[in-house]
């Protein structure tokens, strides 16, 4: 299978998406939303378990809806502080490159190469 350019749509390799069953899919964001939905029942329990069982369900959710994912990286481009933490509380692969790239900018680098 080519890719054209023109193509809307990514080869499957490039799309995780695509590679899994659509009811297994539609089960995961359904079960997402519930946990989501659950969460503030869950809130008064002792322990952090409101916003563990809310964190689940955003990545049921996030890994299986492309509109979410547009919504969650709209939201992150306003509040970068809050999408810094949340990505990296998701353990995204793409937060820890961007975390590895700006440790890498940051660090100090010799005024001359050495001979």
């Amino acid at each position: 299978m080519r890719h054209c350019l023109t193509d809307a749509t990514p080869p499957l390799h490039m799309n995780p998406m695509a590679q899994r069953h659509p009811l297994s899919r539609m089960i995961q964001l359904a079960s997402g939303a519930l946990l989501m939905i659950a969460a503030p029942l869950v809130a008064p329990l002792p322990g952090p378990a409101g916003t563990l069982v809310f964190a689940a369900g955003l990545v049921l959710v996030l890994r299986n809806s492309r509109r979410a994912r547009v919504r969650f990286a709209r939201a992150k481009r306003r509040w970068p502080r809050v999408g810094r933490v949340a990505d990296l509380a998701m353990r995204r692969r793409s937060a820890l490159r961007r975390r590895a790239r700006d440790r890498l900018a940051a660090s100090p680098r010799p005024a001359h190469p050495p001979r």
